[in-house]
């Protein structure tokens, strides 16, 4: 029974770390690669730097702000697609606060 069950939660890990898609963008049109965030709502995005040959990014780009993390924003951003070398689409970027310079001054 053991044996089942631990079987049963490495499923369950491999499942999880499998459900996020991977493309290249410079294989699709730009309509497709934002029509393929669009239909899965948030998908990874793997090219090659176009200023250093052989330097993969990659990042995850969301449909909406529902796919971003507490504490993050979705930003504009642009990826080379087959069709444009700058097709934007959008990723989460976390939020910047500098707490230094929000004091409140209160009268005496």
């Amino acid at each position: 029974m053991k044996t089942v069950l631990f079987a049963a939660c490495l499923t369950l890990v491999a499942a999880e770390a499998q459900a996020i898609s991977r493309y290249d963008p410079s294989r699709m049109s730009c309509g497709t690669v934002r029509a393929t965030i669009a239909r899965e709502g948030a998908v990874i995005l793997r090219y090659q730097s176009t200023r250093t040959p052989g330097l993969p990014f990659y990042d995850r780009y969301v449909r909406s702000q529902s796919f971003c993390d507490m504490g993050e924003v979705r930003a504009r951003a642009s990826v080379p697609s087959a069709d444009t070398n700058s097709c934007i689409v959008y990723k989460c970027k976390r939020v910047e606060t500098d707490r230094h310079f929000r004091r409140r001054i209160f009268p005496n």
